[in-house]
């Protein structure tokens, strides 16, 4: 297959061999009308010269046929001038001719010349016979017209007049070759082709310099995209000596944001995959000990039970960890379908808060649900659950004993707003940037918190709240508490939209 710069060559060399050849024929056609007009002119001119002459000299008429001029009618003076006349000139009344110059006589010559065989003398006998007739074709005023005749073109002006001119002429007809616009034509054309395949050379070399030089910073690109070939060279850019704004400034751009966000995306799988190992490595670990610890303890029942009871909770962990690895897989991949219905968040908001009721209880926690507006959003009722008993627990697990958890929701422009807000120990300002990537903890979370999940909870809810077509959003302040706020569109927002 042809290279770009070959085809880039090949267009240009074509689009300029297509400008030189319209040029030549926008010349050649203007030459031609050029030609034809002052043809016209000329025939025009001499028709007046012969209607002059013969208004001003004196002559006698004499009838001659169609065929061939039987005396002059015309004095030697008057002759002499006409003979002078270019071209072909036919001068007669209504029905006879009086003179002929010397191209129709010249046409007659070859029409009877015994040297030429039949059938050219016939081709002669044609044209002389067409160009008399057609002479006497007009009937009256001034006519002008192209005749193709067997061995030339003649552009023919024919004047009939309505009074006899003296001694009883009314027609005179002037006619030229048109030969004249074909040779200039002809030399034109010739130029142009002797110049074609200079232009056609430096079209070829011209496009392919250029072509050359429009493409150097595109094989640039492409040396340094094939350079990076994995994951390990990702951080590396594609250098391009060239205006920001210009086409390949900006594809230049468009493929180093299109690296960065393939950095950004292996340096998270690499991040993902060692946080799921990690998290993984440990319950297996323990699950390990605890049936080793199970199988070697044969007398002490109550023992082996506490070993097989601590496996099965690493198990259930393990099942949630897994739960969620999967359901973030399928959301990635676009396979998650979501049931949307119109679901009312105010029951869903009272039965989550009493489930963070619950689950703070022991500790004194306290979770209320001071505004609750009735809502409803579209949207799958079990995911929007999932979304709110995320965050209440979140909220729950990482506040102090004897704290409070704040649940509200309201409506506002047409959207639903959820907020959970707790005065737990809240979350650094170098942390928050971070809270919803995979397998993301703070450290003190982790450390405050033995039943600390593993990191996928906020990715989750992030992904529930996007899927709904809406958006999530946190602020929070070191040990003052953190306050997360869902942004839903609701049924009404839909139908003014």
């Amino acid at each position: 297959m042809a290279s770009v710069r070959s085809r880039l060559t090949v267009g240009y060399s074509a689009a300029v061999i297509g400008v030189l050849a319209v040029y030549t024929g926008a010349i050649v056609a203007q030459q031609r009308l050029a030609a034809m007009r002052s043809v016209g002119d000329d025939i025009r001119s001499t028709a007046r010269l012969a209607s002059a002459i013969i208004e001003r000299q004196s002559f006698r008429g004499i009838a001659v046929d169609t065929v061939a001029v039987q005396a002059s009618p015309f004095t030697p003076a008057v002759t002499s001038l006409l003979e002078q006349l270019p071209g072909f000139v036919i001068i007669g009344d209504s029905s006879q001719v009086f003179f002929w110059s010397a191209a129709v006589r010249q046409m007659q010559a070859q029409a009877e010349n015994p040297a030429l065989i039949p059938d050219v003398r016939g081709l002669w006998r044609q044209d002389l016979d067409r160009l008399t007739g057609i002479a006497y074709s007009s009937t009256t005023g001034a006519t002008e017209r192209r005749v193709t005749l067997n061995f030339d073109d003649v552009l023919l002006t024919a004047q009939v007049f309505d009074s006899p001119l003296g001694g009883g002429v009314r027609r005179i007809v002037v006619g030229e070759s048109l030969r004249r616009m074909s040779e200039s034509t002809m030399g034109i054309l010739g130029v142009a082709l002797t110049l074609a395949p200079l232009a056609v050379g430096l079209a070829v070399a011209v496009g392919w310099g250029l072509a050359g030089r429009v493409l150097a910073p595109v094989n640039q690109m492409v040396n340094d995209v094939e350079a990076i070939t994995d994951g390990r060279s990702l951080h590396r850019r594609v250098v391009l000596e060239s205006d920001a704004r210009d086409e390949l400034g900006r594809l230049a751009q468009t493929v180093n944001d299109m690296i960065a966000r393939l950095e950004n995306s292996f340096g998270s799988l690499r991040r993902f995959t060692a946080d799921a190992s990690h998290e993984l490595r440990t319950p297996l670990a323990v699950i390990r000990a605890d049936v080793e610890r199970a199988m070697t303890t044969s007398d002490d029942a109550h023992e082996r039970a506490v070993a097989l009871e601590e496996a099965l909770q690493q198990v259930s962990r393990m099942t949630g960890l897994v739960e969620s690895l999967l359901t973030l897989a399928r959301a990635d991949e676009g396979r998650f379908d979501l049931i949307t219905e119109p679901v009312p968040l105010e029951p869903v908001i009272r039965e989550v808060a009493e489930t963070g009721a619950m689950l703070g209880e022991e500790r004194r926690i306290a979770v209320t649900t001071p505004l609750v507006e009735p809502v409803t959003v579209p949207g799958d009722a079990e995911r929007l659950r999932q979304l709110l008993l995320n965050l209440v627990t979140n909220a729950v697990k990482y506040t102090g004993d004897g704290g409070r958890v704040e649940v509200t929701l309201e409506r506002r422009h047409g959207e639903a707003i959820v907020t959970v807000k707790d005065n737990g120990m809240g979350i650094a300002a170098a942390d928050l940037p971070f809270i919803f990537d995979r397998f993301w903890r703070v450290d003190r979370a982790r450390s405050r918190s033995e039943g600390s999940g593993v990191g996928l909870g906020l990715a989750i809810c992030q992904w529930i709240a996007q899927a709904h077509r809406g958006r999530i959003d946190v602020s929070s302040r070191l040990g003052r508490g953190t306050t997360f706020t869902v942004v839903l569109p609701s049924d009404e927002h839909l139908t003014s939209a």
